[in-house]
């Protein structure tokens, strides 16, 4: 992997993170001191915590436009789904899924990703290496578990955007270089352990935080994540039990009633949310996704700029469906009206830097457990009421009528993937990861018009990027690339 400057040594990580913002959370970071050792970050409790911190720093306040954590998920897996209708001129090979192995978006994600599993690896192994007493043992296990937390979150998308990848569990230059592609069953069974050390160690509230905001990880987030990657592997009881774990921490979580309440800072439907920099030009006091797609007036008149969500998502909201009141931006021009993604409020033509900052960047939400749990009752054994019930509760809150008891098995599947679509469009590629898992992505993808001719499925796997595997011989591309 060609990030060599973030694996021969902590230095210049622990320089970038130490790069931080102002948020004020996180205003205890020193200055960028760029011959700073390893020894001196994990010398002690308030120096290691910097280090965590900055991971999730850097993992949201990306510079040089999105990447992983700052929106390229959403914008490149809606593009490759069914979610977003795109001008036709020169369209973006993720919107007809053609994506070229040379694609810059393709590797920024890649690096990115990589980036945050590497900063993680250095935080398990400086903490380990340290020998100073002033690191205390409760900080010690503490910021463990939160390191392999974002380590497991961002295994967990590698693998299902790529398929077989390396599984680097060091930060070592001379470790990692010239690793080969590790099996998905293995990268999940990893995913999987470091999820539940995390779950095991980490604090039940939000008290990792300063000020008890929901910014960094905590027993929560790594159980919501359990249930999510139970479900994925198929491990249906498990997910079940997961899922069931988070939302009964009623003192902790609820669903919001007011849907523009969902993606504030803060907010008690908020698992685990990234704090942005308002700092950084453009985007100030908007999240990076929400900057991104939030639409804004064309100097043509009537006209728009954004990401118009497609005719057939938009007719999946029932009537009387909330989330298309609150959640889409209606725009009328010659009497044809399109939608376009409104779930954050502060974006292009409304953000400002140093602007107060109202809305974080949400990456695990309380709703997402209702629906991974239905799902999982329905596959595991067909407890298909309770599962209605728990879509009730969604649809409920979206102010839609309640489904009947005594829907068939293939009926509530059907609910739970419309569920889905409505509840979580435009949010960290969910419609493009259920398409693939639930076998559904060619039947679904393949009859799009802009999509046409469908080149073969092996367009579900985002290529290699080609420097990868130039600079590492042991790295294959993924096939029909």
């Amino acid at each position: 992997m060609t990030i060599k400057r973030n694996l021969n040594s902590y230095t210049l990580m622990v320089a970038v993170m130490l790069t931080c913002v102002s948020c004020k959370d996180m205003i205890a970071i020193p200055d960028p001191i760029n011959t700073i050792t390893t020894d001196k970050v994990f010398d002690n409790d308030n120096q290691a915590n910097s280090a965590i911190t900055g991971t999730y720093s850097q993992l949201i306040n990306a510079e040089g436009g999105i990447s992983f954590g700052s929106g390229s998920i959403t914008l490149l897996c809606s593009m490759g789904a069914d979610e977003l209708s795109i001008s036709a001129i020169n369209p973006s090979p993720y919107y007809i899924n053609k994506i070229p192995t040379e694609d810059g978006d393709t590797r920024q994600l890649w690096i990115s990703a990589y980036r945050n599993v590497y900063n993680a690896n250095a935080i398990i192994e400086g903490i380990s290496a340290s020998t100073s007493s002033k690191l205390h043992t409760e900080f010690r296990i503490k910021l463990t578990a939160e390191a392999k937390f974002l380590r497991a979150y961002s295994y967990f998308y590698l693998v299902n955007l790529f398929g077989d990848v390396p599984l680097a569990l060091s930060a070592d230059f001379n470790q990692t270089a010239k690793m080969s592609r590790t099996p998905k069953a293995e990268v999940y069974v990893q995913i999987i352990k470091d999820l539940q050390d995390a779950k095991a160690n980490l604090a039940g509230d939000f008290s990792g935080s300063k000020l008890g905001e929901r910014i960094r990880a905590n027993k929560w987030a790594a159980t919501a994540m359990l249930a999510r990657v139970y479900l994925f592997t198929g491990d249906y009881a498990n997910a079940v039990a997961a899922a069931t774990e988070v939302i009964n921490q009623t003192a902790l979580f609820e669903l919001r009633a007011d849907l523009t309440d969902v993606f504030l800072m803060n907010n008690k439907e908020a698992i685990w949310q990234l704090q942005q920099s308002n700092l950084i030009t453009p985007h100030g006091n908007a999240t990076p996704e929400g900057y991104a797609f939030k639409a804004h007036p064309s100097i043509i008149p009537g006209e728009y700029i954004g990401y118009r969500l497609t005719d057939d998502l938009v007719g999946k909201f029932e009537d009387q469906d909330k989330r298309k009141t609150s959640w889409l931006m209606p725009v009328t021009n010659a009497g044809i009206t399109t939608y376009y993604v409104d779930k954050y409020k502060i974006g292009f033509g409304n953000s400002s830097v140093n602007g107060p900052v109202t809305e974080y960047y949400t990456m695990l939400r309380l709703a997402e457990q209702y629906l991974i749990r239905a799902e999982a009752l329905t596959l595991g054994n067909s407890q298909l009421d309770l599962a209605i019930a728990d879509l009730n509760v969604i649809r409920a809150r979206a102010g839609i009528t309640a489904l009947p008891l005594g829907l068939s098995k293939p009926a509530v599947l059907l609910a739970i993937e419309k569920e889905r679509r409505t509840e979580l469009f435009a949010e960290w590629g969910h419609r493009w990861l259920d398409l693939k898992r639930t076998g559904r992505a060619h039947d679904v993808l393949s009859t799009i018009p802009v999509k046409q001719p469908w080149a073969g499925d092996y367009q579900l796997l985002y290529p290699i990027p080609v420097p990868e595997i130039q600079a590492n011989n042991k790295l294959t591309q993924n096939p029909g690339y």
